[in-house]
């Protein structure tokens, strides 16, 4: 998210945020119980607070809610999970002030990184990561510098900025919503594409590799990379890995493309409860995201069958009985272990992904005395997206790399369209004329391919 640059504020989007600031104040001036502004939350609903609390409630919400802790979130979701909390406020609906919210604007270009716990977060929103994230803004908790946990006081110091200030009803708005979940949508869909894209450029490098017959690819994002490809004589079918992985992509591609969708309309819709809308204070269920949960689950579940797909391709590749060549890509083998280890790395990954199979929006739990009753778990959901992603990069690179070797051995070019892609394996990887430790190879490739598209794609 880095390339996304600083973010502004607009004066116009300013002056607007300050007519909705006003306008939501002076609905404040009457008896009538506000959730979360002259009220206690969650089951402490009906618990209505004197002046003096009132003033003291917004800060109070942040600190008492901060019950998580590590592993944090990585830096990149940090800062999406700021940008979708501004995002949010821009739409107007939290009525928070613009002076919150151009803090805020400057926290995410100063790089200001809140500690945000990634895990144990059981509340019916996301109350427990926004509590962290958040109270830094008053100076509580701690921030991420240079990979070290500092104070958040401190860190605010160094910046030459005081804590904030939070006015009536702030405090709840910063931790209503789910802008964590939404975060995890962005980045993990990102993510995916990219992933989508580095894995049809290996399954068109083993249908060439392996001389498949190419007839089954018409109308698939593989058709034009294994352009003049030479199919073997006598093969009347590859494997069924080697024929399903495009329609396997395809598919992913689908949900990927429904979690946009979702994030989107997400975006536009109410986070607070209440909101102020029209002039009224309307509650809402913007906290509950089991649509981007349960979209996340799904993009979760197809890459993991596409992982699948991809194991048993880069197995293909080793097994002399399709490629052709030595047995395990050794130049020697026998004395040589070749590229089998390989394939025992890439089938741990896929173990430890298949354990994440199940839905992680499944499960709700009571709490607040039976006030939040129902779950969505969208932000566990985005956290176990998130690894997946992550251990199937990794099984991408070891694919990848079996390409490159089985490539080396043919001693061929392959299909021209495909040049581009040997040649940038080529630079990056050594061939394996003898054995070699190549864990941190396949990390190094993993992090490239995570980072950028392989841009080799046709259009």
């Amino acid at each position: 998210m880095d390339e996304l640059g600083p973010v502004e504020v607009s004066p116009a989007a300013r002056e607007a945020l300050k007519r909705q600031r006003e306008a939501m104040l002076a609905a404040l001036d009457n008896d009538s119980p506000i959730y979360g502004v002259n009220t206690g939350m969650g089951r402490l609903a009906g618990t209505r607070l004197t002046i003096q609390q009132q003033a003291d409630h917004q800060r109070n919400l942040l600190v008492g809610r901060a019950v998580g802790g590590p592993p944090w979130l990585s830096p990149e979701l940090t800062r999406a999970l700021l940008r979708m909390r501004l995002r949010g406020f821009l739409r107007g609906d939290a009525a928070v002030s613009p002076e919150l919210v151009g803090f805020l604007a400057d926290r995410i270009n100063d790089g200001f990184l809140p500690a945000v716990p990634r895990d144990s977060l059981g509340s019916a929103g996301e109350i427990i990561p926004l509590a962290h994230a958040f109270q830094t803004f008053v100076g509580l908790g701690t921030v991420i510098e240079d990979g070290v946990e500092v104070p958040a006081a401190e860190a605010l110091h160094q910046r030459g900025v005081k804590p904030f200030a939070l006015g009536p009803k702030e405090g709840a708005s910063l931790i209503q919503g789910s802008p964590l979940a939404e975060a995890y949508a962005w980045v993990c869909g990102e993510r995916a594409r990219r992933l989508v894209d580095w894995q049809t450029v290996c399954a068109a490098i083993t249908v060439d590799v392996l001389g498949a017959p190419q007839a089954i690819y018409r109308s698939t994002r593989i058709e034009k990379l294994i352009e003049g490809a030479v199919a073997k004589k006598g093969v009347v079918q590859a494997p069924i890995s080697v024929r399903v992985g495009p329609k396997v992509l395809e598919y992913v591609s689908h949900t990927v493309e429904e979690l946009r969708e979702t994030l989107h309309e997400s975006w536009e819709t109410p986070a607070d409860s209440p909101a102020f809308l029209d002039g009224e204070f309307i509650p809402t269920t913007g906290y509950h995201a089991a649509a981007l949960g349960l979209r996340m689950d799904a993009v979760k579940a197809a890459l993991i069958h596409a992982a699948e797909v991809s194991v048993q391709r880069l197995h293909r590749l080793l097994d002399p009985q399709f490629s052709g060549l030595p047995p395990q890509l050794a130049v020697d083998p026998g004395p040589q272990a070749g590229l089998t280890p390989l394939h025992k790395r890439a089938a741990g990954e896929l173990h430890a992904m298949r354990r994440l199979a199940a839905p992680a929006t499944l499960g709700s739990i009571d709490t607040s005395a039976g006030q939040e009753d129902v779950q969505a778990f969208a932000s566990k959901a985005g956290a176990e997206l998130e690894t997946v992603i992550d251990r199937f990069f990794a099984i991408t690179a070891c694919e990848l790399i079996a390409g490159r070797q089985a490539r080396y051995l043919l001693k061929t070019p392959g299909a021209p369209r495909l040049a581009d892609a040997y040649a940038w394996l080529a630079e990056r990887i050594e061939p394996v004329v003898v054995d070699r430790s190549l864990g941190a190879e396949i990390e190094r490739l993993a992090a490239v391919c995570r980072e950028c598209s392989s841009r080799l794609e046709p259009a």
